[in-house]
């Protein structure tokens, strides 16, 4: 018999107390066509025959492609002793630390996740991370509408991944913001455009460095004119990349944000993820979520605490910076984990050689006839290129022969239909890349 929690009896109870006949009465204010047809769930399985259906279900999984998507995501090594750390009962059963006194471990391990992420960008501050990436950039622009008072307009760059602009289209769609899309030039920012559209009424303006074309600029003058105007500058970067990179405190932002699923987490079918929130000193009160300090109790003894609750949900919740933000803990820890393994000359390793492999690819796809770099600008370990047929063509044709080739960008991108978005990372081999070449210049 599968396991039920109660009787037929102590179900019939529980109804007749509430005062109706069946659970289906429960339901009644749902549309029937809406409603679901049955409760009556199948009948329950073994053990052994649960985990054999789950197999089965798994090996329909392609797990033996080659992948140069990237698009935001990537395929990075995960050092071994991760998931061994992270498995540890005191990590991965924890909860919330709203009694510090019990939770010093992870208040601990939250500090030198805040810690390394400012070293890294080289911001004042950071907070305990938020669901992801693009969570991030809308909680940066509410940071920013704070901070502009009566100023509601946010200036986003179209370089930014268009799908955190969804989200952020998603998030804001019921609130006093009004967000103007500059369009970008070629996969390239159009910084002119972007001064232009910063004016008296502008809150913020946001960029992503490298941009969803894999391409790298410097925004410094356009912070400074951001600053000019009363504005904010907000960044979103691949963490990886800003080991070797001019990193956003060089460049002057007022807040960095970033997914930090390339430090130490599997791409797992898209997630869970972290969003990481970094900003100056001066906007440390406007950032949500969680913020821990390290302070001293009455002997002298280093402790660790939440700090700064009176913004945070769970004690002014109709006043809170955030009523969506998380504690991504687990995967925060993850990424402290990863970054320190690695260490500075790791992260910088990790982030050359995925340079040099895609540099090393964008030699071999432009020597095919019909091939060419959407732009001649600098770019990391991402590059678009435009293809003699559609992209989606040449995915559904290498897709068959065990790669997978890269992005679409048409998907998001108006008369982009023949541009595909290629990564590498360290993982890739140069057999691969060779394979992958003569392929595409097979099909082509």
């Amino acid at each position: 018999m599968p396991f039920t929690p109660h009787t037929s009896d102590e179900v019939q109870a529980m109804l007749d107390v509430i005062g109706v006949r069946t659970i289906e009465d429960l339901f009644v204010d749902i549309p029937a066509d809406m409603r679901p047809k049955s409760f009556d769930l199948p009948q329950g399985l073994s053990e052994m025959e649960a985990c054999t259906y789950l197999e089965q279900l798994a090996g329909k999984n392609k797990t033996d492609l080659v992948s140069f998507l990237g698009a935001g995501f990537y395929n990075h090594y995960i050092p071994k002793a991760i998931d061994n750390l992270i498995g540890r009962g005191e990590f991965y059963t924890a909860y919330t630390p709203y009694q510090p006194e019990s939770s010093q471990g992870t208040l601990q391990a939250i500090f030198e996740f805040q810690t390394a992420v400012c070293r890294l960008l080289e911001m004042d501050a950071a907070n305990a991370s938020v669901y992801d990436g693009g969570t991030a950039i809308f909680e940066a622009v509410m940071m920013a509408v704070r901070a502009g008072r009566k100023r509601n307009k946010i200036v986003v760059d179209e370089c930014v991944s268009p799908i955190y602009r969804e989200m952020l289209d998603t998030y804001s769609d019921n609130i006093d913001i009004n967000i103007v899309v500059v369009p970008h030039k070629d996969g390239l920012s159009d910084m002119e455009g972007l001064k232009a559209a910063i004016d008296g009424e502008c809150a913020g303006v946001v960029v992503q460095n490298p941009n969803f074309f894999g391409n790298v600029q410097d925004f410094t003058e356009l912070f400074e004119h951001a600053h000019a105007n009363k504005a904010l500058g907000i960044i979103s970067v691949y963490p990886v990349m800003q080991s070797v990179m001019k990193t956003p405190g060089e460049m002057g932002a007022d807040i960095a944000v970033a997914e930090a699923q390339s430090l130490g987490q599997p791409l797992a079918f898209g997630g869970p993820y972290l969003g990481v929130m970094s900003c100056t000193k001066k906007l440390l009160r406007q950032i949500p979520g969680r913020v821990v300090g390290r302070t001293e109790d009455v002997d002298g003894k280093t402790g660790y605490v939440l700090t700064l609750q009176a913004r945070e949900q769970h004690i002014r919740r109709a006043k809170a910076t955030s009523n969506i933000c998380s504690n991504q803990a687990l995967c925060a820890l993850r990424a402290l984990i990863h970054m320190s393994l690695l260490g500075p000359e790791g992260l910088i390793r990790t982030a050359e050689l995925s340079m040099e492999r895609a540099h090393y690819l964008a030699d071999r796809l432009t020597m095919i006839e019909g091939v060419e770099l959407l732009n001649a600008a600098p770019f990391g370990n991402e590059f678009a290129i435009r293809l003699p047929i559609k992209a989606e063509e040449a995915i559904e044709a290498l897709m068959e022969k065990g790669f997978v080739t890269g992005f679409p960008v048409g998907r998001y991108y108006e008369g982009m239909d023949d541009v595909l978005l290629v990564a590498c990372t360290e993982l890739h081999s140069f057999e691969q890349i060779g394979v992958f070449t003569e392929l595409l210049g097979g099909i082509l």
